[in-house]
């Protein structure tokens, strides 16, 4: 039996034009790319002299002033003589065609002027090298097997060097061919040499920025920028990445786009106005300075500037103001190094010496082939019984100490450096040994959080931290706010960078105890009556200590069943070998959903998934009282559920309370 109430709210980045779109008549660039030395089609555009002009819109009374002259160029950025504006009496190119490898029309090594008061960007001249890298290493194993079976012949090293060459040019084409320019209000990336690409991305549309640095990265001061953006892309294709500008660029582009984000949302600018209504009336948010709970660098109606100044309404602040103000920064957390200890308790992370012997044994395969396979096979039926037994236990024995360092190891490669940070109104996770990885999370997209744990966690009052995201790909990962710790530390960590839930979870009644014993028992117990009966011992034996290992588990499987309101936030928990407590915003509920199969009807229980527009969708009460779960949802959401309440002859409600 399913009862529904409420309905999904749509994404309010989902609306609107999508993330990629042509450039509307008359834009700086219109008519698209032409080659050098070629005509858009059409009249050919009219030379007129004068002061020079940005393409963009005439600036209007509200608009901050231009970036000043005198900044250091960022790397890849292609500056003229003159500091980027042109000399009076030089043609405008306004509204002449743009070339692809950002020459002017005119064939001259000139900026490329865009939709915005910065040109053209170029990656940085390293990422020539960490391309044709990157793709050597997937074709490393094939390459040398390759060598080896083949006794090094000469025509294999020519086609190996071959493709070497053939790779570090395909890495000149890409840094030759590749721009991205960031304007007031959308970032452009263009790049391609035969099939071109042109991706245009609205800022108030921008739900994170991540940055990530390889230890190849590392080296060569590198570092990758992935931009996700609403709409953008299709599966798992992403909206932006920028691989590989330098680390400076990459933290300042970060700032950059979040901040400009926040002003465009929080302006109601001409792109961010539909953003900024739909947040105030379709999710109830109670959206302080900055365009999230926790501010930015943003404040009052008029917004200020990188150094305090205020700006005007409906400004968005250039360059300078972006990246020369004082940095609001607050540092939530960073790692102690006895948290590393705590891989030994994850189940995951102890399994890491199987996943290593898998990996190891997929590329023998792949190397090697059936000469691995053949020469397994001939050791072990010629090898000894009894060695092979002695070798057999010896090597699970070894496994099975080495888990634990090996989960030590992997926990704190993963993990290593953890910090936690408040910055322009987002939350900044960065961690990484080898792969730095640095997430940020938009704090008005963040409806909830997450508590989990594992039965060996809570032997140590162990938790982690994730957060409950709208509209968020690849939560497993880029949502953890916090590594696995004793939550005597991490909740003050969620009060602080979101809002603790307070209250106390509601316990399940008696029957749902039953229910869990009866399914961690009884097929077990079940197995092990059949085994005796068909005199199968060993499998008697095994299943009767699994049944009896299923008492303790139904029993703490029930314990851990609960939900509760504290007035603003809703918290459901349920869970034992992967424990789980969500906790959402009142304002992120827009739907309730009961669930009862037949035997929950014969107990009068229910299963209330509480429906949120982030992370999983929905977060289910498993089995509850089902009247008491109404009246639970009643009290949250009375909108929603009260009109589908039964009333007596008075008009009140199950509740007492007049309908």
């Amino acid at each position: 039996m399913d009862r529904e109430h409420g309905q999904h709210e749509p994404d309010p980045d989902r609306s609107g034009p999508a993330a990629s779109e042509p450039d509307a008549p008359g834009d700086g660039g219109a008519g698209g790319w032409v080659a050098p030395g070629s005509t858009p089609s059409g009249a050919l555009p009219e030379p007129h002299t004068g002061q020079w002009s940005p393409p963009a819109s005439e600036p209007g009374p509200g608009t901050a002033p231009r970036a000043p002259q005198g900044r250091p160029p960022h790397p890849g950025h292609h500056v003229p003589p003159d500091g980027g504006d042109r000399a009076q009496g030089q043609p405008s190119t306004e509204g002449q065609p743009r070339s692809w490898w950002g020459e002017d029309s005119g064939g001259a090594h000139a900026p490329v002027v865009g939709f915005g008061e910065e040109s053209a960007h170029q990656l940085s001249p390293r990422s020539m090298v960490v391309g044709p890298i990157n793709q050597l290493r997937s074709l490393l194993l094939p390459v040398l097997a390759g060598l080896v079976v083949g006794g090094f012949n000469p025509w294999l090293l020519t086609a190996t060097g071959l493709g070497v060459v053939a790779l570090l040019i395909g890495g000149l084409v890409t840094w030759k061919t590749f721009r991205y320019e960031v304007g007031e209000e959308r970032i452009e990336i263009r790049k391609g040499l035969i099939r071109r690409s042109r991706r245009t991305i609205p800022l108030e549309r921008v739900r994170g920025v991540d940055v990530t640095s390889t230890l190849l990265h590392r080296m060569l001061g590198v570092a990758v920028v992935r931009i996700e953006a609403a709409a953008g892309s299709v599966g798992d294709t992403e909206d932006g990445k920028l691989d590989a500008v330098s680390a400076e660029e990459a933290e300042r582009l970060r700032r950059v786009l979040l901040h400009r984000k926040a002003v465009l949302t929080e302006r109601g600018t001409p792109q961010g106005q539909g953003v900024r209504e739909e947040r105030d009336t379709g999710e109830g948010e109670d959206v302080r300075d900055g365009g999230g709970p926790g501010g930015s660098g943003t404040s009052g109606p008029e917004g200020r500037d990188g150094a305090g100044s205020p700006l005007p309404a409906g400004a968005v602040p250039t360059a300078a103001q972006d990246t020369d103000g004082a940095d609001d920064t607050v540092t939530h957390f960073t790692m102690p190094g006895s948290w590393y200890l705590y891989g030994a308790l994850s189940i995951g992370y102890l399994l890491t010496p199987f996943v290593v012997l898998a990996t190891l044994f997929g590329m023998v395969q792949q190397s090697a082939g059936e000469m691995a396979t053949d020469f397994f096979v001939d050791w072990v039926t010629t090898a000894d019984r009894a060695f092979l037994v002695l070798f057999g236990t010896v090597s699970v024995a070894v496994l099975v100490l080495l888990m634990p360092v090996f989960a030590v190891v992997s926990y704190a490669l993963t993990h290593w450096g953890f910090s936690l940070r408040d910055r322009d109104g987002s939350l900044v996770a960065e961690r990484g040994l080898f792969t730095r990885r640095s997430v940020t999370l938009e704090k008005r997209r963040i409806r909830g959080y997450e508590l989990l744990d594992n039965p060996l966690e809570r032997t140590r009052g162990a938790v982690g931290l994730r957060a409950i995201v709208t509209g968020l790909g690849d939560a497993a990962t880029r949502a953890v706010l916090l590594p696995v710790g004793p939550r005597s530390r991490v909740e003050p960590v969620v009060d602080r960078a979101l809002a603790l839930f307070r209250g106390p979870l509601t316990r399940h009644p008696r029957a749902a105890l039953y229910r869990r014993l009866i399914r961690s028992v009884l097929p077990f117990a079940g197995v092990a009556a059949a085994a005796a009966v068909l005199d199968v011992t060993w499998l008697a034996v095994v299943a009767g200590i699994l049944a009896l290992l299923g008492v303790p588990l139904g029993v703490d499987r029930y314990r851990s069943l609960g939900h509760g309101y504290d007035g603003e936030r809703v918290s459901v928990r349920s869970g034992s070998l992967s424990r789980s407590q969500a906790t959402v915003e009142r304002s992120a509920v827009i739907g309730w959903t009961w669930t009862q199969t037949l035997f929950q009807r014969r107990s009068s229980l229910a299963d209330l998934q509480v429906t949120v527009g982030a992370g999983k969708g929905g977060y289910t009460a498993m089995d509850a009282s089902l009247d008491e779960s109404v009246d639970f949802a009643a009290r949250i959401t009375p909108e929603m559920v009260r009109p589908f309440l039964a009333t007596d002859e008075d008009g009140r409600d199950r509740d007492g309370d007049r309908a």
